[in-house]
């Protein structure tokens, strides 16, 4: 190659170079429809917020022009009023906290059981055989057909309820943690033998600290999953709580309360969700 093609070829290279900037800072400003594209925080917010107005809005009009029978879907000002008659006047926070505690108290039931049984299938493969063919079963298994069964077991007091809320948490659970230390990178683990660790070492310090990100995540969906059985187990001959609400005021066809019930389990939902998130972000800055 010649002095004169070797200056051609890297004036080409230089201008490539100088053209790939060019195109990384061609990427489109408008984020919203990319592909695992960035928005700025405000944005993130400002389009929660005015998705959930319109989402109301929408609601609002249709009952209040009766493309919707507000019998069976009362309008969101209807509701938002009978919220604030509950809280004021029916004990409706008194309520909430009932099943709130309920509720945790099942799920965190569930995370003392679940997480060191599915830790140990997917650490040892014959505690793996023994139980994943059982917790498969029971998993599939419809809770609300188990009601009958838990009043023969239990009675009709808390310990049933709490039984139904982990019944429907407890086994879902364990397989998402097996499935988060199956996916610690094998990586880890021979290092860790490399430089001398011992088998409990490795496992407490290695790889239950590598899978601790994605259990986090999962045991925040996994509670949302518990409040979805509040209804099923607050019919078990309650006389209090959120299910017990609901199922009191569907007996009169009173949907307004009904909603106001069902709007109030979602509020907690959604902030108990978001303060996780928060927490989340908080324990591992990392990612």
């Amino acid at each position: 190659m010649t002095a004169t093609q070797a200056i051609e070829v890297d004036g080409e290279g230089a201008a490539m170079s100088d053209e790939q900037p060019q195109r990384i800072a061609r990427r489109p400003r408008n984020q919203f429809f990319v592909f695992r594209g960035t928005m700025s925080k405000r944005a993130q917010v400002a389009t929660s917020i005015t998705a959930s107005v319109v989402v109301i809005a929408v609601w609002e009009v249709a009952t209040r022009l009766g493309w919707i029978n507000s019998l069976f879907l009362p309008p969101p000002s209807v509701t938002v009023e009978t919220l604030w008659t509950m809280i004021t006047q029916k004990h409706l926070l008194w309520n909430a906290g009932i099943s709130t505690l309920r509720v945790w108290v099942a799920f965190a039931l569930s995370v003392v059981m679940a997480v060191p049984i599915g830790i140990a299938m997917s650490s040892f493969r014959g505690v793996g055989a023994a139980l994943e063919p059982i917790v498969d079963f029971i998993r599939y298994l419809p809770v609300p057909a188990l009601v009958p069964l838990s009043i023969i077991w239990f009675g009709v007091g808390e310990t049933t309820k709490i039984f139904l809320l982990w019944l429907g948490t407890f086994f879902q659970l364990v397989l998402l943690v097996a499935d988060d230390m199956r996916r610690v990178p094998q990586e880890y683990v021979e290092i860790a033998y490399t430089v001398g660790a011992r088998p409990f070492q490795m496992l407490s310090d290695v790889a239950f600290r590598a899978m601790q990100p994605s259990l986090f995540d999962n045991l925040r969906i996994t509670l949302g999953w518990c409040w979805t059985y509040l209804i099923i187990a607050e019919i078990v001959a309650a006389d209090n709580g959120l299910g017990f609400v609901i199922w009191a005021a569907r007996r009169y066809m009173n949907t307004s309360e009904v909603m106001a019930g069902v709007v109030t389990i979602g509020l907690i939902g959604l902030l108990t969700d978001q303060i996780l998130r928060l927490v989340h972000k908080r324990l591992f800055r990392y990612l």
